[in-house]
């Protein structure tokens, strides 16, 4: 039995047209130093034919540089949207991939970018926004910035010389994506992208996929409540948040079932209120 690969598709084959999953798909920079990538990144995404391109408290606004390195992407580059921090440029999303190099800092799911591309695809074909984050040209994104993110790509370049450019990494990434738009990679949807007809109530469909910015709102009141009902026993509490979010992550919360589970943690936080009064 052969075990061949499919032809790759051809992307710039004018007869395959871009799904309406790519308008789902942003890229976000932040934090960056030098206007001329902001530039190269937008040139990047429109030969892929990709459009959204938003920038996070980057040092510089786009100058004359970006705009010589747009070499004609200019509607992306005019397009950028601008936020103060990561947290803001991505609350609506529904999933959130960051590119960084490899950290032991962080536990992060991590994904080479030919299966990064088809799952970022599959959750926006599923009618999910997806991010996909870079960070600082020298730093890279920071650790309060990948604990934003549900999984990591790592882009396997020469360990001898891993220093990729931050416009070649987002070219790299938005190749990937248009391959996946075409149809040269299949994925079968993750959790948090195939969800169940019902919720086991006699057929009652499911809300709509929790936000970012929903999680992350849950996700602070269960910090606030570990506290309150003193869960770490004085240990730093990142590590039991980290594993947790993870937990939660992988469960594909809906807006339903995170205001059940807001509910309860409202209740433990009353409880933990009265035994201290007591």
């Amino acid at each position: 039995m052969s075990t061949a690969s499919p032809p790759t598709p051809d992307p710039s084959a004018p007869s395959a047209p871009v799904p309406v999953a790519a308008t789902r798909l942003r890229v976000v920079l932040v934090g960056t130093q030098h206007p001329g990538n902001i530039g190269s990144a937008a040139r990047a995404l429109k030969t892929m034919g990709l459009s959204r391109l938003v920038l996070v408290a980057p040092e510089k606004a786009p100058n004359a540089e970006s705009s010589a390195l747009a070499a004609g992407a200019d509607d992306v580059l005019e397009g950028a949207q601008v936020h103060a921090t990561l947290a803001e440029a991505v609350a609506d999303c529904r999933l959130v991939l960051g590119c960084t190099a490899r950290s032991r800092r962080v536990s992060l799911e991590e994904l080479p970018p030919r299966v990064a591309a088809p799952r970022a695809v599959a959750a926006a074909a599923g009618g999910g926004e997806v991010a996909l984050v870079f960070g600082r040209e020298r730093t890279g994104l920071d650790n309060e910035e990948l604990q934003l993110c549900h999984a990591a790509i790592h882009i396997p370049a020469n360990p001898e010389y891993s220093s990729l450019n931050l416009a070649a990494a987002v070219q790299v990434m938005a190749y990937e994506l248009r391959l996946a738009l075409l149809g040269g990679t299949t994925a079968t949807p993750p959790a948090a992208v195939a969800r169940p007809a019902g919720d086991g109530d006699a057929g009652d469909p499911r809300d709509e996929p929790a936000t970012h910015a929903q999680l992350e709102g849950f996700f602070a009141q269960l910090a606030d409540t570990l506290d309150a009902i003193d869960f770490h026993k004085g240990r730093a509490p990142e590590s039991a948040m980290r594993k947790l979010r993870r937990v939660f992550l992988r469960a594909d919360l809906d807006v339903r079932e995170v205001r059940l589970l807001r509910g309860v943690l409202a209740d433990a936080q009353r409880m933990a209120r009265l035994a201290g009064d007591e």
